[in-house]
């Protein structure tokens, strides 16, 4: 067992593409993201988060068995891959605007074998032609930056500002684009902060979306929730009573007040292929 290797992995053998590791450049790290899926990031540049693990998780937790599966602004695969993980019947169409993130990304899927069922577009999610007009998608994924741009400290590295902030497009153009391109009875789930929320509720009115399920996620056990998961769907998909009613779920809790792993976020793992 090489060292790429090292600790859990999903039973079974290591696949045909992954069984001899590649060089890694000095700037680059792999990494463990799903079972025995790896991922590629730069050291100092964006790397995958809880938000991203948690995305692919509630997605694919609602939508156990799509066909076609869309990830919008998808950074260097992170969300993808993982729900590619957990859905290994779909096929999945990735959009992405930064050079260096496609660059990673492809790399990536090709080291964790998921040849033609895979494809990654280099395109800005709010333009026409990056995705057809008659393309269709039972799960769409996104974790959207949060926040306008010179609202905050951006960083020291493109990855990192476009990871955080509104430079190309905000909630409202991923509600905008999941409407566009959602099959009928499909899902878009996304992550956004718990206190930007009318802000994600306002999008998904504008874009002809009802949110039908949130669930806010509490990082520290006895503190407010920061973030939230969100389950929206056409509205026209839904009889018109239950167009404006959204089930919230009980918060998810990541850590225990100790730090520890909460119980709740070790099932989280388990079920995207970490160890708890």
């Amino acid at each position: 067992m090489n060292s790429y290797f090292k600790g859990w992995a999903k039973p079974g053998p290591v696949p045909p593409e992954a069984a001899q590791p590649p060089d890694v450049p000095q700037d680059e790290t792999l990494d463990a993201i799903s079972g025995h899926f790896r991922i590629f990031q730069l050291r100092k540049g964006h790397r995958f988060s809880t938000d991203d693990v948690l995305t692919a998780w509630y997605g694919t937790s609602w939508a156990p068995s799509p066909r076609t599966v869309l990830d919008l602004g998808s950074g260097i695969g992170s969300v993808g891959m993982i729900a590619a993980w957990r859905l290994p019947g779909a096929r999945f169409v990735t959009v992405e605007a930064q050079d260096e993130s496609v660059r990673l990304a492809r790399k990536s899927a090709a080291y964790n074998g998921l040849g033609d069922r895979y494809e990654i577009r280099k395109g800005d999610l709010r333009d026409a032609g990056v995705l057809g007009p008659d393309e269709r998608f039972d799960l769409i994924l996104g974790s959207p930056p949060y926040f306008p741009p010179g609202s905050g400290i951006e960083g020291d590295h493109p990855q990192k500002i476009a990871c955080r902030f509104e430079m190309r497009g905000d909630i409202g153009d991923y509600c905008a684009a999941a409407a566009r391109h959602l099959a009928p009875g499909g899902v878009f789930a996304c992550v956004f902060p718990e206190d930007q929320r009318q802000r994600l509720e306002a999008s998904a009115r504008l874009a002809s979306l009802s949110l039908v399920r949130r669930r806010p996620v509490v990082f520290r056990e006895g503190e407010a929730p920061l973030v939230g998961l969100f389950l929206l769907t056409r509205r026209d998909d839904l009889p018109e009573g239950f167009r404006e009613q959204t089930w919230v779920e009980p918060p998810l809790v990541i850590r225990t007040q100790t730090g520890a792993v909460h119980p709740e976020y070790a099932a989280v793992k388990l079920a995207v292929g970490f160890p708890p």
